[in-house]
């Protein structure tokens, strides 16, 4: 009996130790070696792991960025948390150089407030936006505004983007917003766009993102844009407006900010960004010439005295 046991005790040792000698030779055998520069870039780098590079994780974007170093550049690659001195980091990690890129923001392109769209009918499920958008129209009558139950706050992971409980819109805060792109990913209508946040923060956007015909538009949003085409006029010069599918669209890359189109537009559609409050207009005096010819009209002529009989 007990030769029995250490028979099966030897031979499952036997067994244990070949099993341990396979396993470390095929572990050699097909090693990954990773680069050394992947966990110094991976150091520098948030690890907020949001996707807003485009990459799965901070670990993804590393690879990705010692990848593009083997090929002697870092052209489109870019951390939007830590922005251009992270990605400054990285360059000096890699031996390369990397252009400065324009500092960007998230922009809620709808207006549909509450006073300006009001509710038609009340959703009773679940507060979601896309639940809601796989259901209907939502409780208002603009099938493409904003929805308003805030999917696009519970992917913000920087604390960025609130619900405004009186106009029933999300709004961003510029200092905390990272431009991830989370939030634009989380909105089933796609009214979240990152922007260029331009000079000083100013910028020039069409806040509204419907696409029916001008009557339709108006009907169901007071603020939006009925494709009148105005503000495309004001800007002919510079070409930053387009008009696709009644909806009017500025070109961040290409716009002034003269905010000429802001003026321009009938229905307000159209939002100037962290801008100085405007100048009144002085008056314009009246001409000289007429202020005499008044003078003279209003001074009474005095008639002529009638002659003394001597």
């Amino acid at each position: 009996m007990v030769n029995v046991i250490l028979i099966a005790v030897c031979v499952l040792g036997v067994i244990g130790l070949a099993s341990a000698l396979i396993l470390f030779v095929v572990s050699h055998k097909f090693a990954v070696h990773e680069d050394p520069r992947i966990a110094e870039v991976g150091n520098v780098l948030p690890q907020a792991n949001c996707g807003g590079c485009g990459f799965p994780g901070c670990s993804g974007f590393a690879a990705a960025c010692v990848k593009a170093a083997d090929g002697g550049s870092l052209e489109g690659k870019l951390c939007p948390v830590g922005g251009q001195p992270v990605m400054e980091k990285v360059a000096a990690i890699l031996g390369l150089t990397v252009e400065a890129s324009a500092p960007k923001v998230a922009v809620v392109r709808c207006n549909g407030t509450c006073e300006n769209r009001p509710r038609q009918a009340q959703f009773d499920g679940a507060q979601s936006c896309r639940v809601q958008q796989m259901t209907g129209m939502g409780e208002t009558g603009c099938a493409y505004g904003c929805l308003g139950c805030g999917d696009c706050t519970r992917k913000c992971q920087f604390d960025a983007l609130h619900m405004n409980p009186e106009t029933g819109l999300p709004e961003v805060d510029e200092e905390k917003c990272t431009a991830c792109g989370a939030c634009a990913k989380a909105c089933p209508r796609g009214i979240i766009e990152i922007r260029l946040k331009g000079p000083k923060g100013r910028r020039v956007v069409v806040l509204c993102n419907n696409k029916d015909k001008g009557a339709v538009a108006n009907k169901a949003c007071k603020a939006s844009c009925i494709g009148c085409g105005k503000c495309v006029k004001t800007c002919e010069k510079f070409q930053a407006i387009t008009l696709e599918n009644n909806l009017a669209y500025i070109d961040a890359e290409k716009c002034k900010m003269c905010r000429k189109c802001e003026e321009a537009c009938p229905k307000g559609a159209i939002h100037a960004f962290n801008f100085p409050p405007r100048k009144p207009k002085a008056e314009e005096p009246a001409p000289q010439d007429n202020q005499n010819n008044q003078s003279t009209q209003n001074t009474p002529t005095k008639e002529a005295e009638p002659s003394k009989a001597e």
